[in-house]
């Protein structure tokens, strides 16, 4: 880990993977394969309140297809 890395300072970015999973990442780093972005940046506090605010399920997307019947889930 870099010594940027450990510096929380820098501002945050949202992302949330293919399984609709959220998490943070530096703004001053591409995001990496099978995630996106998730449309807020800020401070890393910032970010971590705006997941705690919108992240209400945290099932992955497959289980609550899976649990919902969408037939497109494999089983």
């Amino acid at each position: 880990m870099s010594n940027q890395d450990q510096n929380t300072d820098f501002p945050h970015r949202v992302v949330i993977s293919d399984e609709e999973r959220y998490s943070i990442w530096p703004t001053y780093k591409a995001i990496p394969l099978g995630w996106r972005d998730g449309g807020f940046e800020g401070s890393k506090q910032a970010c971590l309140d705006h997941i705690a605010a919108v992240w209400t399920d945290m099932r992955p997307l497959s289980l609550r297809r899976q649990i919902d019947g969408d037939p497109s889930v494999n089983r």
